[in-house]
């Protein structure tokens, strides 16, 4: 069977009847973009090899699991963020937030995001180089809309947070980096 051509619902179907070819092949197709997503928020970029090994050990782990609700890349991107923020967790000069105001009392509505990719270009430039400057909680979403072409929805799913949040986070997030980072 030509595994490389499958969509990936197939691909999962195959893994979960116990195909190694196919869950390597989902391996090959989401181990770069995995690893791209966390070396851009890991604390040690030198661990994000194994973060994200440990994330495919999760994935394999909880195939079985796996539903279509979702599709299988913003099931993995989950995974893989949940074994990052574990990992930041466990670091004990970095503390994790308790409370997030943002999602006790969401904004009703965002600012619209960049229309052009001229503009998308610009903030991704401005995002490489100013991403750790930014507090996690506007990185992440930043990342996954600018870096890995999530849409909100996607992001909520990943971030297990409302929609609008998603939209509150990337608004501000760009805000924050054109009014420190923009004339840098």
């Amino acid at each position: 069977m030509d595994y490389e051509h499958l969509p990936d619902a197939e691909l999962v179907v195959e893994a979960k009847t116990g195909s190694q070819l196919a869950f390597r092949e989902l391996t090959n197709r989401y181990w770069p973009r995995l690893e791209r997503y966390v070396t851009r928020l890991a604390p040690d970029i030198t661990e994000s090899e194994d973060l994200v090994q440990e994330a495919f050990v999760k994935i394999y782990l909880n195939l079985q699991g796996y539903t279509t609700k979702t599709r299988f890349s913003t099931w993995a991107y989950r995974i893989t963020h949940n074994t990052l923020i574990d990992h930041v967790r466990s670091l004990k000069h970095r503390a994790a937030l308790f409370f997030d105001p943002e999602e006790l009392f969401p904004h009703p509505h965002s600012p619209q995001q960049p229309d052009t990719e001229a503009e998308k270009e610009s903030v991704r430039h401005t995002l490489d180089q100013h991403l750790t400057d930014l507090p996690t909680k506007y990185r992440i979403p930043l990342v996954l809309y600018y870096f890995e072409d999530m849409d909100y929805q996607d992001i909520s799913d990943v971030l297990r947070i409302p929609r609008g949040t998603v939209g509150i986070r990337l608004s501000r997030g760009l805000k924050l980096l054109r009014e420190k980072f923009s004339h840098a």
